[in-house]
């Protein structure tokens, strides 16, 4: 399932070309985007399919309504921009109109998280996990490399209703083999078998997890690594296998420790399993500029920083 040829490649890039790829076969897919299709990547279904394309302006509330409006109609609809413009500009109507008709709009956000880099905080979608787990009836998908990318978007097109799928700025490490890796919607994904504790992440921060468990084991420590793709629905039956095996629980993500993945394995350990957590993320804080590796190393979300705290948490009796 793992690759050992770490390729790095743009996520965005590999949006952009599936969906060319999936235009040709179901002419029932529609692009939508809000002015940002050269960083999106949209661009290159617009520029093969440009009667199927719509670009809305600056103006991602009427973005939302349009792809609401196109889905009535029977679309398929993908609809992009920037992580935090796609979710905090345009709550009420992901709300209103998409999720409370359950509608089929697959809102594909790149440029999530602290790695947005010198944009800064206004840029820097550190909340759209919470908002977006938080509406009834969205599903919530964060892959890890551009061979999930691919597969998630795939999964996407043939799957009916509101679905919320956060890509990074960042050009990622190439972690699973593409021959035989396949998306599974409903499960999380164990990555490592451990006994001493048990790290979950999701997105860019799954590479990084890898580098801390290897740290780990060259000290004796064996980490269970569980990737969640999947934030919502939430697969809470392989977590607390995990959690009754180390009895010890971390998350690491790139998001805020409130709302996100941390909450999501919380809820699910305290209803069935209560177990000690350290989440390791952004805390109760907004972004700043910053060069990329300069902010995963400031905010603890390099694997030499997971690796850490990870050394300290296991030291708590």
């Amino acid at each position: 399932m793992l690759t050992k040829a770490k390729e790095i490649k743009s996520p965005r890039n590999t949006y952009g070309e599936t969906l060319v790829e999936l235009g040709e076969k179901n002419h029932n897919i529609v692009v939508l985007d809000a002015d940002l299709s050269c960083s999106t990547q949209t661009s290159k279904f617009r520029e093969k399919f440009p009667n199927r394309f719509f670009n809305c302006g600056i103006a991602e509330q009427d973005l939302i309504g349009t792809a609401a409006g196109l889905a009535y109609g029977g679309k398929t609809v993908f609809a992009s921009t920037f992580a935090m413009f796609a979710t905090a500009r345009c709550l009420d109507q992901i709300r209103n109109t998409v999720c409370y008709s359950k509608l089929n709009v697959k809102i594909v956000a790149t440029h999530g998280g602290i790695t947005v880099g010198e944009d800064g905080a206004s840029h820097q979608a550190l909340e759209d996990i919470s908002f977006m787990r938080s509406i009834p009836d969205m599903k919530v998908i964060v892959p890890a490399d551009c061979v999930e990318v691919s597969e998630v978007i795939r999964y996407a097109a043939q799957t009916k209703g509101p679905m919320y799928i956060r890509i990074p700025r960042t050009n990622l490490k190439t972690i699973f083999n593409k021959e035989t890796y396949k998306f599974n919607p409903s499960l999380g994904l164990k990555i490592k078998e451990g006994k001493d504790l048990t790290i979950v992440t999701n997105g860019e921060t799954l590479y990084e997890v890898i580098d801390a468990a290897q740290k780990l084991s060259q000290v004796g420590i064996e980490a269970d690594i569980l990737h969640y793709p999947v934030v919502k629905p939430f697969d809470f039956i392989s977590l607390v296998s995990s959690a009754k095996k180390t009895k010890k629980v971390i998350v690491v993500e790139n998001h805020s420790i409130i709302g996100g993945l941390g909450s999501a394995v919380c809820e699910a350990l305290c209803e069935n399993y209560p177990s000690k957590v350290l989440r390791i993320g952004t805390e109760d804080t907004f972004g700043q500029s910053g060069e990329q590796r300069q902010l995963m190393e400031f905010y603890g979300l390099t694997g030499t920083k997971i690796y850490e705290k990870i050394i300290k948490f296991m030291d708590v009796r």
